[in-house]
């Protein structure tokens, strides 16, 4: 039995029940699902060109920022308005392209801070307008990001946002505990050490304040995560610390499980393959890409622009000729397949390293 099997829904976009039987599975199984940021149907074409060809799921979200680059950077978001209308013109898109890569797809936002949650507000109508139509949300889940609030207001806050999404079976991810670094306009380069490590008597706070509202979450718990791409030995990860999440909470829910929660692993760009399956073997059902992906899409478009360089710097005229026609080189067609080709490359070797190649 694969993933496949477990499944209402068998490609396209998934919901609901099936999105927590795929994260139950992964646990079981031991392998994570790569969320992949896109900004672009170049970028999510690409994310899913992988997973098909690599017979695996996978997760494609967008962020504030993304959301709003979908609508266009001509478009005011004066109130969160081209984030909250991009990340609906995304959704749609997906759901509409994604049947045809033939694989299950989780739809989800990334970081929405508390400034941000006006955001999340707006997503969050339209997925009940959608429910209203349709049974099952716009978006299968959503992340809130309180980490740089106190714990008691982070979970105050995600409670109502639980409470908002249970009735569309909607899954929501948390977090707690600061992702160092910098990203999408998110700046915590300089937070305290000590906000990079969360406690077990935090995360099992967040288990009981969320699991009497829905089954539907997941956490996103630091064990000194750092968003962004730095040298080897300047990040101090400590994924063996989630083992320890794990076996306080089954302690104090006295539940049969090994490993009851499900966690998620952000900033992992740069992290080695042995860190990556600590943090698996210890439930980590999903791990966060952006930074290493909007590098291997640049790689694409540079080497080409590199190797074509001649053939580029005017419309007409060449070293086959002065009147050569270069169209079928500046055609973007042309540049932005290349970009996608590299992505697609490096999200193939994140499906390997997380283990989800071949799971369907």
């Amino acid at each position: 039995m694969g993933v496949i099997d477990i499944l209402s829904r068998k490609k396209g976009v998934i919901v609901g029940d099936d999105v927590l039987r795929l994260f139950k599975y992964a646990r079981e199984h031991e392998f994570a699902i790569p969320a992949v940021n896109v900004t672009s149907s170049s970028t999510t074409v690409a994310a899913l060109e992988a997973a098909r060809d690599s017979k695996s799921p996978i997760i494609i979200q967008v962020s504030q920022g993304g959301a709003a680059f979908f609508a266009g950077k001509g478009v005011s978001n004066e109130g969160q308005f081209a984030s909250i209308q991009g990340s609906i013109a995304a959704a749609h898109y997906i759901r509409a392209i994604a049947p045809t890569y033939g694989i299950p797809i989780v739809l989800h936002t990334d970081h929405c801070a508390k400034k941000l949650l006006p955001w999340l507000d707006g997503m969050m109508a339209a997925d009940e307008e959608y429910f209203k139509k349709h049974g099952e949300p716009l978006y299968s889940s959503h992340m809130i990001d309180l980490s740089e609030e106190s714990k008691e207001e982070n979970i105050a806050i995600t409670k109502k946002y639980v409470e908002r999404a249970a009735p569309m079976k909607q899954w929501i991810e948390m977090e707690i505990g600061i992702t160092g670094g910098e990203e999408d306009g998110v700046d915590n380069t300089e937070v305290d050490n000590a906000s990079l490590y969360t406690q077990p008597e935090d995360i099992y706070d967040v288990y009981a304040g969320l699991s009497s509202i829905s089954p539907y979450f997941s956490i996103a718990a630091a064990f000194g995560n750092v968003h962004g791409v730095y040298k080897p030995g300047n990040v101090k990860l400590h994924p063996e610390l989630l083992a320890k999440h794990q076996a306080y909470t089954k302690e104090k829910i006295n539940c049969k499980d090994t490993k009851p929660l499900f966690l998620v692993f952000h900033g992992g760009s740069g992290s080695s393959k042995e860190e990556f399956t600590t943090a698996i073997k210890s439930g980590v059902v999903k791990v966060n890409l952006d930074t290493d992906l909007q590098y291997a899409y640049l790689c694409g478009v540079r080497d080409y622009v590199l190797k074509k360089k001649d053939y580029l710097a005017t419309s007409v005229g060449n070293p086959e000729g002065d009147d050569k026609p270069n169209k079928k080189y500046f055609d973007p067609r042309v540049w932005v397949r290349d970009g996608e080709k590299t992505m697609v490359t490096r999200v193939k070797e994140a499906l390997v390293d997380f283990n989800t190649a071949n799971q369907l």
